[in-house]
């Protein structure tokens, strides 16, 4: 919005106010605000008059980046002319943003005119009115000095209570205050009791969660550096420690490692709660050390040396380190004797499983891998022997649970077997007598078989499997096929059963592979998708590959089937493979 008024006159300068304190007030000028506009426009307009000649007055309004928002600009400046030339140029200029419901520079805002009546009894009505907002601005002062009055005879006949209260207040003050540091110091405290636990429990979850020794040794410094230490060592004693030969070590660690007692090590005493304090290290001159035993239930397994991030310890981090570096050491103690136990479970598992035959003919190769968790013992089992009238045996059989006792119930069906294998006799019916056998050795034990018979006069495997995943046969072109013919029922289950034998005929070059269900199985997709992968990777091998080097084909064949496995299982994978330099002789064949 643009407005311009003309001004050689009284009558023309009247006007020009009046529009513009109009203009002011309906863009929501505050009243002040616009008070001192019109008055500075007042004082201009009496010198313009005062010069003579034409004027110019221009009221812009126009929007600003701001919703709802203007700035207001008032312009007086002298007509261009000849008469004006001594006056060019603009005399005055004010702007003021606004907050009213103008309509920016589309024009003038809803409801007001800016148009002043030329009637001079009505422009003398309108300029009178025009100083309304004068009038209102000193009844607003005439108020405010009353109140200011009021007030100061209220506070003068108050001043002596005031004065009387005010050392009231202050003890009052003063106590408060002691108070509020009683409380902020005993917050503090509480905040740091509570930091300090919560860091205990996290890092002894931290701690105890692994049994790798190795693992338990790098939280430590994850957890001291940087708000507790600016440096870790940790000094673990082991007998190959012993063996390398003389580490030099710093007395203080040498001290608390001896005696199982904490000890500070600097040029000042730390005098910290359970701390024996120390000249400084020898080898640290200018560094103090905290060292701190890593106490088991017996005796210490190692030391820990702190170098501090601050100024020091306090009480309390001193007693929460302490009580770290305790449960650090339990932890660790509990990991070595873990570690310890796997390994001899480990040998014993290996011990168990025994190497396989030598066959003319015949090429086997096994893999077995323990699972992760736990003491990596289990049930799984592979084994392979021959019977007294030629054959060969292939077994694959998997005991329900893990541990020591999965491996020893293992151990004995295994024996069994081989015992039953001497008189002869099908896979399914060696497996009907294991049936029996385990359950009446162990009711509450089940476990899962399958048993592949090899003879140099058939031309083809006999096999049988009692609650087992199913062979995978692949043939010498390399098409693969599932011997998923009905299986028996879990061996040890409450009821008898004949389990049946199946036959698959099995020329030269043929590879049939056995497996336990750690090899196939996943948790979100169940056993089939495993063995058809299992399939095809046997398929994806060449035949001369198998019959020259069925090791790694064993590999291979592994690797990519475990790639996406938690490995919360035993594995076993067992690989017989015909070769195909076989010949064979009337009535029946033998392995060249």
């Amino acid at each position: 919005m643009t407005r311009t008024w003309q001004i050689t006159t009284v009558d023309d300068a009247a006007r020009a106010r009046i529009a513009a304190a109009r203009i002011a007030a309906a863009h929501g000028v505050p009243m002040v605000e616009r008070t001192r506009l019109v008055t500075d426009l007042s004082a201009r307009l009496r010198q313009c008059l005062l010069k003579g000649g034409g004027w110019r007055l221009t009221v812009t309004a126009a929007p600003t980046s701001e919703p709802h928002r203007a700035r207001l600009t008032m312009t007086l400046g002298a007509e261009a002319n000849e008469a004006n030339a001594a006056h060019d140029g603009p005399s005055w200029q004010a702007s003021v943003d606004t907050a009213g419901p103008g309509r920016g520079a589309d024009g003038p805002p809803d409801g007001v005119s800016a148009r002043v009546p030329r009637d001079r009894a009505a422009l003398a009505d309108a300029l009178l009115s025009a100083d309304e907002d004068a009038a209102r601005l000193l009844d607003e002062l005439a108020e405010q000095e009353r109140l200011v009055a009021f007030h100061r005879e209220e506070l003068h006949q108050t001043n002596q209570g005031v004065l009387a209260l005010h050392a009231e207040l202050d003890a009052a003050g003063r106590i408060q205050r002691e108070l509020f540091d009683a409380e902020r110091r005993a917050r503090t405290e509480a905040e740091n009791a509570r930091r300090g636990l919560t860091f205990l429990a996290d890092a002894s979850a931290a701690l105890t969660a692994s049994l790798n020794v190795e693992e338990i040794l790098a939280h430590l410094p994850r957890l001291l550096v940087p708000d507790y230490a600016r440096s870790v060592d940790v000094w673990l004693f082991a007998p190959e420690d012993r063996a390398r030969g003389h580490v030099v070590r710093p007395a203080a660690a040498v001290a608390a490692a001896r005696t199982g007692r904490p000890h500070y090590a600097a040029d000042r005493p730390g005098r910290l709660p359970g701390v024996e304090d120390l000249p400084p290290s020898v080898l640290h001159p200018g560094q103090p050390l905290l060292c701190i035993p890593l106490a088991s239930r017996h005796t210490p397994v190692g030391v820990v040396t702190l170098t501090p991030s601050r100024e020091g310890w306090s009480a309390d981090d001193t007693v929460m380190l302490v009580e770290l570096a305790r449960r650090a050491g339990v932890a660790i103690d509990h990991a070595q004797r873990f570690e310890h136990n796997r390994d001899i479970a480990e040998t014993l598992q290996r011990a168990l499983l025994t190497d396989l035959p030598a066959t003319p003919g015949l090429s086997l190769a096994a893999r077995y891998l323990p699972a992760t968790h736990g003491l990596n013992i289990g049930g799984d089992w592979y084994d392979a022997f021959r019977q007294p009238d030629g054959g060969l045996v292939a077994v694959m059989g998997d005991v329900t649970g893990h541990g020591l006792h999965a491996a020893v119930m293992m151990s004995q069906l295994r024996t069994a077997l081989r015992a039953y294998a001497v008189d002869g006799g099908t896979p399914g019916r060696l497996l009907t007598r294991l049936h029996a056998f385990l359950n009446h050795l162990q009711p509450d034990l089940y476990a899962t078989a399958v048993i592949a018979r090899f003879h140099p006069d058939e031309p083809e495997v006999t096999w049988a499997a009692a609650g087992h995943p199913p062979p995978v046969l692949r043939a010498p072109d390399g098409e693969v096929r599932v011997l998923d013919a009905r299986p028996g029922a879990m061996l040890g289950i409450p009821l008898h059963q004949e389990i049946r034998d199946h036959t698959a005929l099995i020329p030269p070059g043929s590879t049939l592979a056995l497996y336990t269900d750690g090899l196939v199985e996943r948790r979100r997709e169940g056993i089939d998708p495993g063995i058809r992968r299992l399939a095809e990777a046997l398929s994806a091998e060449r035949a001369v590959d198998l019959d020259r080097d069925l090791e790694g084909a064993a590999d291979r064949i592994l690797h990519p089937m475990l790639r996406d496995s938690q490995r919360d299982d035993d594995v076993c994978l067992l690989l017989v493979h015909l070769d195909d330099a076989a010949t064979v002789d009337a009535p029946g064949r033998t392995y060249a």
